[in-house]
């Protein structure tokens, strides 16, 4: 059997991720936003925006952000599955709010011309996306200069051996659609961002919140 390339394999990567999320948008909620849910609530905190600025979030999942945003602004949230969008839309009804553009948009390649928004915010995509340098480079580029990203993921361990049993493990845990080791490079040496803030949130602090600036 041939060796897939790198480009297939990336794009094997992303159909794995979609089945697997796809899978679990009936029981997203119950198992993760226990845990996940404080690093959601403290990202939209940080947003200090005007009446009627534009704000995306990638990879929006089953729209567990979409009740703190205020009303006030305009959001747009995407993600790759259709699955996790419907819950998403689900969730709106409930909210009885009409006025979040939810569109199915894979990250890699954002459908937004340069500048678009006032802030972009991404809770747990990093691990998950196939191509994540590629995202950072979109999600900056669809931000408008002088304008807020923000990242919030699970990131390789600051101490040696506890980064070593993560990258021992990433290998398994590619298969259910998220890697352990990601190195925080990957987003805070973004080109064109500048790291204004960074904190610990959810459980134990094993997940940083990153806020950059679009320069």
């Amino acid at each position: 059997m041939a060796r897939m390339t790198g480009a297939e394999q990336v794009a094997e990567h992303a159909k794995r991720v979609e089945r697997v999320y796809s899978t679990l948008a009936r029981v997203y909620d119950a198992f993760f936003d226990w845990a996940l849910g404080p690093g959601r609530r403290v990202a939209v905190s940080r947003l200090d925006l005007p009446e009627g600025a534009r704000v995306l979030e990638v990879g929006v999942g089953t729209g567990l952000s979409l009740p703190h945003y205020s009303p006030r602004w305009r959001v747009t949230g995407i993600d790759i599955s259709d699955a996790m969008l419907d819950q998403a839309r689900a969730r709106l009804a409930d909210l009885g709010r009409g006025d979040v553009d939810l569109r199915r948009m894979d990250a890699r390649e954002l459908a937004f011309p340069d500048g678009t928004f006032d802030a972009v915010v991404a809770p747990y995509v990093m691990s998950v996306v196939p191509d994540p340098d590629r995202v950072m480079i979109e999600m900056a580029r669809v931000c408008r200069p002088g304008g807020t990203v923000i990242v919030v993921n699970h990131f390789g361990h600051r101490f040696r051996a506890v980064r070593a049993v993560e990258s021992a493990l990433s290998p398994l845990t590619h298969w259910i659609g998220f890697r352990l080791d990601l190195p925080v490079e990957t987003v805070k040496g973004t080109p064109g961002l500048r790291v204004d803030r960074e904190e610990t949130v959810n459980l134990l602090g094993m997940w940083r919140l990153i806020v950059m600036r679009r320069e």
